[in-house]
């Protein structure tokens, strides 16, 4: 299966030259390229990827993420439509939670944002999470480049939701927004020390109705909170907001907030040195992930894993003795 080529693939140059004019089939088709296993797409990808390299990172990257039932898809829609409106070329990679069984894509949110799906200025990507940390796809990195190549200025990156392992999607993002809810009781309980900490805005969605009352509590709630925190490297203070997706209200100070954030690090040199830092943890992450496929690939270690499985299971050997023994020979087999 490793050497199987597909047939209806194209050149590298027609995907590059399809990419850099713009072209969402040939995109999505390089995007397909990049999400596959396949060795033969594994090196397609890698040129494809290199040669677009001079044309991508002249975007703002941000990453959404919050709490179940926050109405991060509807948020992120009327916000995508507001940036259109703005004049910008927007591309959604929306992270979604992976079928154990089929490996895909549980959630669909072309279906969940039909008015957005359909502007030519817009681009949404549903990609399955699979086994990567923080449900961030670990090929979103790549994925993010193309649609920059292809023009796209502005990437949101929608997360599964929220956990200590959204981490992941911040390690990638110049901004991070954080949406959260008010009157679902303790407001911070909700929500993990270490996402507050890397929040840049928390916005308070579905601020409207009866709720209008309970969100500018909320507000005040986790204003008091950010303030504990230490101060960002960025030097940017944490915004806390009110928004109602559904009503298009506080829609247009999210992204007035992120201008001001912009403005702020590249004025003060911390735009450019964060993604010089996320290049070289992404070199990592690549290498990591590579030295990973390597070992699990092996016919000896598959087969020696499956006879120490067995040993585990029958309190032979411990686990940390088996993972020891079995590291030891990957070792000797270079």
């Amino acid at each position: 299966m490793k050497n199987y080529k597909p047939k209806n693939r194209l050149t590298p140059k027609a995907y590059i030259d399809g990419i850099l004019d713009g072209d969402r089939v040939i995109l999505s088709r390089a995007i397909t390229i990049i999400e596959s296993n396949l060795e033969s797409d594994k090196i397609l990808a890698k040129e494809i990827v290199q040669e677009i390299l001079p044309n991508s990172g002249n975007s703002i990257r941000i990453g959404i993420t919050g709490v179940p039932g926050v109405g991060k898809s509807t948020f992120i829609e009327v916000f995508g439509l507001h940036l259109v409106k703005q004049g910008h070329k927007v591309a959604i990679l929306s992270i979604d939670p992976t079928s154990q069984r089929s490996r895909g894509s549980i959630l669909g949110d072309k279906t969940r944002m039909e008015e957005l799906a359909i502007l030519q200025e817009a681009y949404i990507r549903p990609s399955a999470s699979g086994d990567t940390l923080g449900g961030v796809s670990n090929k979103t990195g790549e994925t993010m480049l193309l649609c920059e190549a292809a023009g796209y200025d502005v990437i949101l990156i929608e997360t599964v939701g929220v956990g200590q392992s959204e981490t992941a999607v911040h390690g990638m993002t110049d901004f991070f927004l954080l949406l959260m809810l008010a009157g679902a009781g303790d407001e911070l309980q909700g929500i993990k020390k270490g996402i507050m900490e890397m929040a840049d805005m928390v916005v308070i969605n579905k601020a409207d109705g009866d709720n209008i009352t309970m969100s500018k509590l909320a507000k005040r709630q986790y204003q008091n909170a950010l303030h504990i925190f230490p101060a960002a490297e960025s030097g940017w203070s944490p915004v806390v907001s009110t928004a109602s997706a559904i009503k298009n209200i506080g829609i247009a100070k999210v992204w007035d907030e992120i201008l001001k954030f912009k403005t702020l690090v590249d004025n003060n040199g911390y735009f450019i040195k964060n993604r010089k830092h996320q290049q070289i943890k992404w070199m990592y992450n690549n290498i990591n992930e590579e030295l990973k496929q390597l070992f699990y690939n092996s016919k000896d270690i598959k087969k020696e894993l499956s006879i120490l499985e067995k040993d585990v299971i029958a309190s032979e050997i411990s686990p940390v003795k088996a993972a020891q023994q079995i590291i030891e020979k990957f070792k000797k087999s270079f």
